[in-house]
């Protein structure tokens, strides 16, 4: 009886020999000796299988790091840390179906349907970090921006994903010291700073643009 995690592995297995998707369902399905009805209770296509391949990446990374003793003591930044420490972690014992299902996708600035799950629940965890980073004081709320910092940790996410599979150096600590750069970067642009103050005085002023004329400086 075939299973979500038979079908996985098996498709996992498949692509990695043959560098391609089968050609068909029945193909697939007769190579690992299922009904092909046992593949369509599961899934809708061999994209349905990437996509909770990936999905269930970030899944598990989440469920994990949120048993950690530590985890309501972190600040949001060391949560996201924490996440792509983890998730990276997570994908080294899939890391060469992780190549090839990058690889294969067209460069284009439209997530791919195949990321859509992974995106999704990524950026759910994601407005959970800034909601409470926001909150605590930790992080600045932006009018136009807030609503912005998920979409600038997930492309922190893609550009990670990119150079982890391009790295090369012993244990990946290139990648663990482009997630501690990327993000601690990020996370400085999220926080309070002099532009903030600057953006404030300048409401401020437009709120009370006639005060310099009650004041009597006025043009003479």
């Amino acid at each position: 009886m075939a299973t979500i995690e038979s079908i996985q592995k098996a498709y996992i297995d498949f692509v990695l020999t043959e560098g391609e998707q089968p050609k068909s369902v029945y193909i697939f399905a007769k190579k690992n000796k299922m009904a092909e009805e046992e593949f369509y209770r599961f899934f809708g296509s061999f994209d349905a299988v990437e996509q909770n391949l990936w999905t269930g990446f970030a899944i598990k990374t989440i469920a994990e790091i949120k048993t950690q003793e530590v985890w309501i003591q972190y600040t949001a930044r060391e949560k996201a840390l924490s996440f792509f420490y983890s998730f990276f972690e997570l994908i080294k014992s899939s890391r060469s179906f992780v190549v090839y299902s990058i690889k294969k996708q067209p460069k284009t600035f439209v997530t791919p349907p195949i990321f859509q799950g992974i995106k999704d629940v990524f950026e759910s965890f994601c407005n959970d970090l800034i909601v409470e980073g926001i909150e605590s004081n930790e992080l600045s709320e932006r009018k136009f921006f807030t609503n912005r910092y998920k979409d600038a940790l997930w492309v922190q996410l893609v550009f990670i994903l990119n150079f982890w599979i391009n790295d090369n150096s012993a244990g990946f600590e290139k990648t663990d010291e482009a997630i501690e750069k990327g993000i601690n970067v990020t996370f400085d642009l999220f926080q309070r700073s002099p532009i903030d103050n600057l953006f404030e005085y300048g409401r401020f002023l437009a709120k009370n643009g006639g005060i310099k004329e009650k004041m009597g400086f006025g043009n003479n």
